[in-house]
């Protein structure tokens, strides 16, 4: 129990050198692009979840927005990917940094915004003063609008980074809490232990669910701007 909480947040490194780059580009060995004739299970389960993907989040857009499918597709497969190999023990999650999040969030919203002002100039200057709006309230609406839209990186990133982040802090603490327990009372053991089976199968289910959050909103960014 000595051990620091957030020792499992601290970038890992290798000969004083850090390892977070390797770390980064291991998911992309998961998904290997197939040479043969008739595939497997796996690469048929890969190409049916990307069909998926593509149907979920590329439906709405228009052919403009419909660029971005390899982009999109990469997103949410990365992030998905990468939370799930989190979860396994001695691992390192890179979505648990904050400054890996923005990254991925600033020059995808940029992206997105920058292509609305090329394309749609009139229609996204219009969302930062909403038709009949009274003239007294123009200069404070337009500041308001400009904060909410220059704040939406910021969410994507904090979102994905505080719920990652707190599923394994919780994970850390029950298992800490379990270990002790089991020299002082083994059935409240057993009781934390099924708890934290379960939060691990809870935390799955989040790692997945919050690569689909962030990937759609980045979507919905687009469409909004094509």
């Amino acid at each position: 129990m000595n051990e620091n909480l957030f020792a499992s947040f601290i970038t890992p490194t290798m000969m004083g050198f850090p390892i977070v780059v390797a770390i980064i580009m291991f998911p992309s060995i998961l998904f290997p692009s197939s040479k043969r004739l008739i595939n497997n299970r796996l690469h048929s389960f890969q190409h049916w979840l990307i069909k998926l993907i593509i149907k979920q989040m590329m439906l709405i857009h228009t052919p403009k927005g419909r660029t971005w499918t390899l982009m999109i597709v990469s997103l949410i497969m990365f992030i998905g990917s990468t939370n799930l190999l989190g979860l396994l023990p001695h691992t390192f999650t890179p979505t648990t940094q904050l400054s890996m999040n923005l990254s991925m969030a600033i020059p995808l919203w940029a992206g997105a915004v920058i292509t609305g002002f090329r394309h749609k100039l009139k229609s996204s200057l219009a969302h930062f003063l909403p038709q009949g709006t009274p003239i007294s309230l123009i200069p404070m609406l337009i500041i308001i609008e400009t904060i909410s839209l220059f704040i939406q990186p910021m969410a994507l990133a904090v979102r994905l980074t505080a719920n990652i982040t707190a599923g394994h802090l919780l994970m850390h603490l029950i298992g800490g809490a379990t270990l002790v327990l089991m020299n002082i009372s083994p059935p409240t053991a057993t009781i934390t232990f099924i708890i934290l089976l379960l939060l691990t199968v809870l935390e799955f289910a989040v790692a997945l669910i919050q690569a689909y959050v962030f990937t759609l909103l980045v979507s919905l960014y687009l469409h909004d701007n094509t």
